[in-house]
């Protein structure tokens, strides 16, 4: 329940600082394609260019491990994943003292969490 409230949150907020009306327009969002996003070839990459360097699995920073899908499952599932990239209110915003991820590469990380989180 609670990881698909922030999710709700999480992608309203985003939403709302569009420019169209449209759900559809903002989910397809040109190039965007949220459909069958890939842990091994998108989410995984991702956490290797803007997370592990903190949250590797030597010393992790606050505890949180990334770079393994079991650690980034733990915190897809407790919605603090897509909270924390998404700078919401409540959760540390990600990457850490940097601007937000590109409103797409957000909007892959949530759709894969709400797929499950799979490791694929």
């Amino acid at each position: 329940m609670i990881k698909s409230l922030v999710l709700f949150i999480s992608l309203a907020v985003m939403f709302s600082a569009c420019s169209s009306d449209n759900e559809d327009d903002l989910l397809d969002n040109g190039d965007c394609n949220t459909e069958n996003v890939s842990y091994a070839e998108f989410v995984a990459p991702l956490m290797v260019s803007h997370c592990n360097g903190c949250h590797g699995t030597s010393a992790p920073s606050a505890g949180i491990i990334t770079a393994t899908y079991e650690g980034l499952k733990v915190i897809a599932d407790n919605g603090s994943l897509v909270g924390s990239i998404n700078h919401a209110s409540g959760f540390s915003p990600m990457p850490q003292g940097q601007p937000q991820l590109p409103d797409c590469t957000r909007l892959k990380v949530a759709a894969w969490v709400l797929d499950g989180a799979p490791e694929n």
